[in-house]
């Protein structure tokens, strides 16, 4: 079965396909160690995410669809230099491929 933008995020008019995954990044430190604020420039783009919507899966070479293993609603830790960023309504969101994730969350 797939599953699309969940009930909480249902504005989203996105639907991946394949074995696309659409993830919203989780926010980054604002301020270092040392206690200094950093602008929003300077910022490292966090690689932990949460899943918003996922394709139907992905399809074998023998026509076979192979469900995803994330879910809407997993936190995921993906690639640094992973996926495409697009903005929708304001937000961000990052397409990936299950292939770019590198763990869920437990």
């Amino acid at each position: 079965m797939a599953a699309t933008a969940t009930e909480k995020s249902s504005s989203l008019k996105l639907k991946p396909i394949g074995d696309r995954v659409i993830v919203q990044r989780l926010g980054s430190a604002e301020k270092t160690k040392s206690g200094l604020y950093l602008p929003d420039m300077a910022q490292e783009k966090p690689q932990e995410g949460k899943v918003v919507a996922v394709g139907s899966g992905k399809m074998l070479k023998s026509g076979k669809i192979v469900p995803l293993s994330v879910k809407p609603g997993d936190k995921i830790i993906f690639g640094k230099y992973s996926g495409s960023e697009i903005k929708v309504d304001d937000k961000e969101y990052v397409f990936l491929t299950e292939d770019d994730i590198l763990a869920i969350v437990t």
